[in-house]
């Protein structure tokens, strides 16, 4: 079975290495610090209690004379499915909200606005089986599923926004399921969802057995607490799918995940933060942790030998800004809860300072609304008069076949 190597790259560091020399290490690995949060004593009692990290981290921004600063506190929560995987369904499923319930009430006591969880939170990552029963059983309605059901009563008690990603069942579709993550505003009100929109098929991470790609586009959603997307976990591997979240105006994108050491933890530190300087927002990757051991061995296609487990779950949840800088990781090992304060004023003003969108001058991006709200055309403009005007005519040919 495999297991983590480290409980935290940035405590492995500081470990080894002198002060001086280990901050100059993390600002070129991390960028600038990020400044600690002073959390609540009885959040840190309750966290402890309840045996999971606690972590908070601050970014700032400068002070404007015409907007007042938009502070923001987001949570990532990580953790491991409290029940071996041949247990009843309905047991597992009920551990995890209870589990969860325990980490959002320090959550509430440390001031988050919006919480996030991790990628199909309500059950074991079990795609890698290949089996359908039990694991379909564990999908449910978006709309009124009990989980649902249970972060509404989360979001209405604490007046926080729920990210909550689960597998869904689409009874409004033929039953069809989807790898959805359901946006609830702080009054409880179900927003909208979003659906993963790239599926992987590498090795034991072949999930179309299951669900396919989204149909949804992009969906970003208008909250208390700013506009925030969900671009969930293999999704985070492709730029332009971060880029079309940006392009219609997420200021902080979710990127709720359930990937492996062997497969990804190298990775897993450069894209989002990559992400959060390319599209000048904020990125929240959150990544479950623990291995899973399923009563049926299964293979990878690799010729390798069956086994009974996908590989370890390394955590490491983190928050990255758009200038680049991020807060240190969660553990690979144990649960957890990150918080952030963010002031979202910091999207604009690094925009305005890169401008990356449009930076390359002769050819920025130009965003298209097609047909649904998460549809979109990206045009590069050219600075051939002649292929502006071609592109403009098929633009109006294709907005009027549309109408």
């Amino acid at each position: 079975m495999a297991t983590p190597r480290l409980d935290s790259l940035e405590r492995s560091l500081q470990r080894h290495l002198p002060p001086e020399e280990f901050a100059e290490v993390r600002r070129l690995l991390y960028g600038e610090a990020v400044s600690p949060l002073d959390l609540p004593s009885v959040a840190v009692s309750a966290a402890a209690k309840s045996r999971f990290e606690l972590k908070g981290y601050r970014f700032g921004a400068e002070l404007e004379q015409l907007r007042q600063p938009r502070i923001v506190r987001v949570g990532l929560v990580q953790n491991k499915i409290p029940l071996p995987t041949e247990a009843p369904v309905a047991e597992q499923k009920t551990a995890l909200h209870k589990r969860i319930e325990e980490i959002v009430e320090v959550a509430a006591m440390c001031g988050v606005n919006v919480v996030c969880f991790q990628e199909a939170w309500t059950m074991p990552f079990a795609f890698c089986t290949r089996e359908k029963l039990p694991w379909t059983e564990f999908a449910e309605s978006a709309e009124d599923g009990p989980t649902t059901r249970f972060c509404q009563e989360l979001a209405k008690k604490h007046n926080m926004v729920v990210v909550s990603p689960v597998l869904e069942r689409d009874f409004a579709h033929g039953e069809t399921l989807w790898n959805t993550a359901v946006v609830i505003s702080n009054s409880g009100v179900v927003l909208g969802k979003s659906r993963k929109n790239h599926i992987p098929r590498i090795g034991d991470f072949n999930e179309s057995t299951y669900y396919m790609e989204g149909d949804r586009g992009h969906p970003v959603f208008q909250t208390q607490f700013g506009k925030i997307a969900v671009n969930i976990c293999f999704g985070r591997h492709h730029p332009l799918n971060w880029l079309l979240y940006s392009l219609n105006g997420a200021e902080i994108i979710f990127n709720p995940s359930a990937t492996i050491g062997k497969l990804s933890e190298s990775m897993w530190p450069i894209e989002a933060r990559n992400a959060a300087i390319a599209n000048h927002c904020f990125t929240c990757a959150i990544n479950r942790v623990g291995t899973e051991i399923y009563p049926n061995a299964f293979t990878s296609g690799d010729g390798g030998e069956a086994h009974h487990d996908l590989g370890y779950f390394y955590g490491s949840s983190y928050v990255a800004a758009p200038d680049g800088s991020r807060t240190p990781e969660l553990s690979h090992t144990q649960d957890g809860l990150l918080v952030a304060e963010m002031d979202l004023n910091l999207c604009r003003q690094i925009g305005d300072q890169w401008n990356f969108k449009v930076a390359a001058g002769a050819a920025p991006l130009r965003l298209v609304q097609i047909h649904n709200p998460g549809d979109c055309v990206i045009f590069v403009r050219s600075v051939n008069p002649q292929i502006e005007r071609k592109k403009s005519a098929f633009l109006s040919s294709y907005l009027k076949n549309l109408a």
